[in-house]
């Protein structure tokens, strides 16, 4: 029995393991890639409270910064963080080398969203946040599912905008009071995908065409 169960969860160990976090996932069906994302994003949450904990007595005044969010702007993140910082770089350069790079890119912008750009408003817990999420998305592209990077990417911050509004901790609305703003994100995010979606069609034909030449 002993020896059944860790053969059935092998794929999720190995996973885990910190040495794999720069490969595609063991497996790329739905349910395996949910627990990846409770995964990596229980570690966030817990690098986050720790984090906010400790920045709190060595930054004298240290508060977590709140600014007005909008549901339009939360749901945007996910298809214009995603492709920008994920999967555009992975498709023209197919290394995950190179997505560590924009993806580190990604992690750091979150530090520096804030009101004030003051040592004590920065937004280091949002930043610990997010550094498991950058090898979660990364792998997901990686796998081949970057479409599920996108959704679940909008639906977590859906979620927590969701809960801030209900809790008043945030300042809530449904779009950005500039309308050019809400059609800015809404169009951008549709061209990013769509140019997206040709590079993954280009970079499918070039492995294509690679494996053809090889046989």
């Amino acid at each position: 029995m002993a020896e059944a169960t860790r053969e059935r969860f092998a794929d999720e160990k190995a996973d885990f393991n910190p040495r794999t976090w720069l490969r595609k996932f063991r497996r790329n069906s739905i349910g395996y890639l949910f627990k990846m994302l409770l995964f990596y994003h229980g570690i966030g949450v817990g690098m986050l409270i720790a984090g906010t904990l400790i920045l709190e007595h060595l930054i004298s005044g240290y508060q977590a910064p709140d600014i007005p969010r909008s549901l339009m702007g939360v749901l945007s993140a996910g298809p214009l963080e995603e492709t920008v910082f994920f999967g555009i770089p992975f498709y023209v350069f197919n290394s995950s080398h190179a997505v560590i790079v924009t993806g580190a890119m990604w992690a750091i912008l979150h530090i520096f969203n804030t009101p004030h750009i003051e040592i004590a408003s920065l937004a280091f817990g949002n930043w610990l946040f997010v550094i498991p999420s950058l090898f979660f998305s990364l792998r997901t592209w990686a796998s081949g599912k970057g479409w599920f990077a996108v959704v679940v990417h909008s639906a977590w911050n859906g979620i927590f905008f969701a809960v801030g509004c209900w809790g008043g901790d945030i300042n809530c609305t449904v779009l950005e009071h500039d309308n050019s703003t809400n059609l800015l994100m809404s169009g951008l995010s549709a061209a990013l995908l769509a140019g997206t979606y040709v590079l993954y069609r280009w970079r499918k034909k070039n492995e294509k065409e690679a494996a053809g030449r090889i046989q």
